[in-house]
């Protein structure tokens, strides 16, 4: 067991931080089966990054007060707790409460786990398994979610975490000793943290609208998007050894990080069609930046910096505010965008429906199967499959009916691309300003 500790903490760290987008393959599901709308779902994301975010200082700030234990004990336990009562939520307002209080015990978990990692491991073997179980944590995140999400449920995302947390709070209790936080030294630094939270935001565009696309706007399974999403963390993971072979200064391996996660989300908005293999290089682009990016600007951020758990803490603070402000923002802007592709493609599909090599009474039986499946789209991609399965047709005409059922799913991808567009492309540009604020001269650290 005394073995098992570090390791079930830093299993802690990647866990919390992967809840920040675990659920974004599993949004779908819980829109259906907790009768939500696109709006509430995204509630589900936004309020554990902007209570984790918001209580991650007020979290550190009680670790002064308190064992470092005791914190991280008490955090984990609420952690596994909210869990438990995230996987049993019969309604989408249920599922959301429960999330606030996952992330108030994620915010615990994350600044005292870090005490007792350095306790255990050392400062800099302890600080750097913190912030790397964090970047693998967001990264894998989306793919973890959604393979569970289609082998099991999206309620198993949250049953998982359980038995992992459960078994950290006897470790939390098992350190023998944390030394005391010193007193407060420096302030925070600013632009570290402002890049980071501006990079988090241009992030939400990969890790949350990415699978949205895949899922709503493309009609792929949860599994399937999350491995095609598995590229963003097997590159994010391959960044640092990459960067060992050139040791570019920090502030270049920053930089370029920004603009190959800037570059990745450009080329996310320019698809030509549909097809799976044309996310595999953007998303290559974001993963490597993420590598380079994060974990460099949190070490930046908290490098001579005292008490670490304080700057550890904006540094949180500062990635999760970033991911409320990218969803803030880019919401509406798909949501908008969505609701105005509906009547080019409602046009479109009329006329296809109308040249279809069908009886006047299949295509009338076809359009109004078709316009039942419109209207109660609900803000989603409609899913055209249960209107041909629900219109009746002679066994003749099942050919041409299946002919056109592929062509207007063609025309509704094209739409679903079309309408995230300026969403990628406003997360790019996210990405952009988080590069201006590492390059506009000025001084290099606040202190």
């Amino acid at each position: 067991m005394r073995r098992a500790v570090a390791p079930l903490l830093v299993v802690t760290v990647a866990l919390v931080l992967a809840d920040s987008a675990v659920v974004t393959l599993a949004l779908p599901d819980i829109l259906v089966e907790l009768d939500a709308t696109v709006g509430q779902v995204a509630w589900v994301l936004i309020s554990f990054n902007l209570v984790l975010g918001l209580g991650a200082v007020p979290a550190a700030i009680g670790l002064a007060r308190a064992r470092p234990q005791l914190v991280s004990a008490v955090g984990i336990a609420a952690f596994a707790g909210s869990s438990a009562w995230c996987a049993v939520a019969d309604s989408i307002e249920v599922l959301i409460v429960a999330r606030c209080v996952q992330a108030l015990g994620g915010a615990l978990a994350l600044v005292g786990c870090l005490e007792l990692l350095v306790a255990e491991w050392g400062e800099r073997r302890g600080v750097g398994a913190w912030v790397t179980a964090g970047v693998v944590g967001t990264a894998a995140g989306p793919v973890a979610g959604g393979l569970l999400t289609q082998a099991i449920s999206w309620e198993a995302i949250f049953v998982a975490q359980v038995p992992f947390a459960a078994l950290a709070v006897p470790a939390a209790l098992a350190v023998p000793g944390a030394p005391a936080l010193p007193p407060d030294r420096h302030r925070p630094a600013i632009r570290p943290n402002v890049t980071l939270a501006l990079l988090s935001a241009a992030l939400t565009a990969a890790l949350f609208l990415l699978v949205l696309l895949l899922v709503q706007g493309w009609g792929r399974s949860p599994a399937t998007a999350a491995l095609t999403v598995s590229v963003v963390p097997v590159a994010a993971l391959a960044a640092r050894p990459l960067a060992r072979l050139f040791r570019p200064p920090p502030e270049l391996e920053v930089a370029v990080g920004c603009l190959l996660v800037a570059g990745g989300l450009a080329g996310l908005a320019l698809p030509p069609s549909a097809h799976l293999a044309w996310t595999v290089a953007p998303q290559a682009l974001v993963g490597l930046g993420l590598g380079l990016t994060v974990d460099r600007l949190t070490s930046q951020a908290m490098e001579m910096r005292l008490p670490r758990a304080h700057h550890a803490a904006w540094t949180i603070g500062a990635r999760h505010v970033g991911v409320v402000v990218g969803l803030a923002i880019l919401t509406p802007v798909f949501t908008a965008d969505l609701r105005e592709a509906e009547v080019p493609a409602q046009e479109a599909i009329t006329a296809l429906v109308l040249d279809a090599p069908l009886t006047p009474d299949s295509k009338i039986a076809i359009a109004r199967a078709l316009g039942d499946e419109l209207a109660d789209q609900r803000g989603q991609i409609p899913d055209l499959h249960r209107a041909f399965a629900a219109a009746e047709l002679e066994p003749e005409e099942r050919a041409a009916a299946d002919a056109l059922e592929r062509d207007l799913d063609s025309q509704l991808e094209r739409a679903a691309t079309y309408a995230f567009r300026d969403s990628f492309l406003i997360g790019a540009a996210l990405a952009l300003a988080a590069l201006l604020v590492m390059v506009v001269p000025g001084r290099r650290r606040a202190s």
